[in-house]
């Protein structure tokens, strides 16, 4: 490759601000990865079970925003980032069909693949590229997942809760490392203006884009499972609900999304590009908990709802609503205390709705949600005292 073609990858100007049609491709493994993590949660509604696969999503969702990344800084369409992505691609399938078995059998692949996709990445960054300024931010990123790849190799071959620890201390590793801007011996931390060098039109939209098809994780849940149960009333009207509220929480999240997506491309790119990642997170999260419970209520609609079911189907819209208002309050600096109001009354309700079918406590949290989405239309109407100016936010 010549010096000419490897100064290529960089992102340019004349690189699409829009996605590629690979990247969207690309995050359809990830709506298969979420699919299986929601169903997993559902079958093993267990306070052990939840925080298992929460460490597993974290590992999966890292993997998606660190690809976000390499799109967003390297040009998507040059051929050494499409291997990269494909070959992403194959290591999140092989993640996602790891998943039931990660705390057991399988636990040596899970780690295998997420480390293999993260060091391979950066081997081939530093094999192509010459720039000196660029070869030292792939090798900031690889040597923190060498670092954290000994963590996930030593808890491959542990058991049980020793596995666990293990691997939290490497996802410990990989997320506080990126917040830092991976300080490296030698070479320092990535700078700040190459965050804000980040084309955010770009990243913004990738993010945006990825938490509306994982939305469709909560209308496929409860089709899937509708379509492969008995008929009744009570499952229609659990069905119903669910569907209302994949529309209330789509409505929360693009609330001022437009906005969002102004500010960072006129004035904090590096904002948005170091905030989300973890922001985003919690929404994700969120989303999966949903599904599993539209999941599990649609699978018995009637009857006391346990305290486990009421955790996800409660804790679920909380995770989302906790990432999309810290996300509003990095980038505006803006707290949107209706939204708190209403967290805190969903947290508040939840010991009674154990006492009430679990249609019931889903039609609940829909009401919630509701009064939300009412309260940011209200919000919205005020826009010129809740929302900062873009052009306040020259600084």
């Amino acid at each position: 490759m010549t010096s000419e073609s490897r100064e290529e990858l960089i992102r340019t100007s004349d690189a699409p601000e829009r996605a590629t049609l690979l990247e969207l491709l690309f995050d359809l493994a990830y709506v298969a990865a979420l699919a299986v993590t929601s169903v997993q949660l559902s079958v093993d509604a267990t306070p052990t079970g939840a925080v298992q696969l929460l460490l597993l999503l974290m590992a999966i969702w890292w993997t998606w925003t660190i690809t976000a990344q390499l799109t967003d800084f390297y040009h998507p369409e040059r051929r050494p980032v499409q291997v990269m992505i494909t070959g992403t691609m194959f290591g999140t399938i092989l993640l996602a069909g790891t998943i039931p078995f990660a705390f057991g059998s399988l636990g040596w692949l899970f780690a295998s693949a997420y480390v293999a996709l993260h060091v391979t990445r950066g081997v081939i960054l530093l094999s192509v590229l010459r720039a000196r300024h660029v070869r030292a931010r792939a090798a900031r990123f690889l040597f923190w997942f060498v670092v954290s790849a000994i963590f996930w190799m030593l808890g491959a071959f542990a058991t049980d809760w020793a596995r666990f620890a293990w691997w939290l201390a490497a996802i410990t590793i990989d997320y506080v490392a990126s917040g830092l801007r991976y300080p490296t011996p030698w070479l320092g931390r990535v700078p700040r203006k190459q965050y804000e060098q980040a084309s955010a039109g770009h990243l913004g939209e990738r993010y945006q884009q990825f938490t509306i098809l994982a939305l469709g994780d909560l209308l496929l849940m409860p089709t899937l499972r509708i379509g492969t149960t008995e008929f009744t009333p009570e499952r229609f009207v659990a069905f119903l609900i669910t569907f209302v509220t994949t529309l209330l929480l789509w409505q929360i999240y693009v609330f001022r999304a437009g906005a969002f997506l102004q500010v960072a491309i006129v004035q904090r790119p590096g904002r948005i590009s170091r905030a989300a990642p973890y922001t985003h997170f919690l929404i994700v999260a969120g989303i999966v908990s949903s599904a599993a419970g539209f999941d599990l209520v649609i699978g018995q609609p009637t009857g006391d709802t346990p305290t486990s079911w009421v955790a996800i189907i409660v804790g679920g819209p909380i995770l989302f609503l906790l990432g999309r208002t810290v996300f509003e309050y990095v980038v505006f600096r803006v707290v949107a205390w209706s939204r708190l109001a209403w967290m805190a009354v969903l947290i508040a309700i939840a010991p009674a709705v154990t006492f009430l079918p679990p249609v019931f406590t889903i039609a609940t949290t829909a009401l919630v949600l509701c009064g939300i989405a009412i309260s940011d239309a209200i919000r919205s109407h005020r826009g010129s005292r809740t929302l900062p100016d873009v052009t306040s936010l020259r600084s």
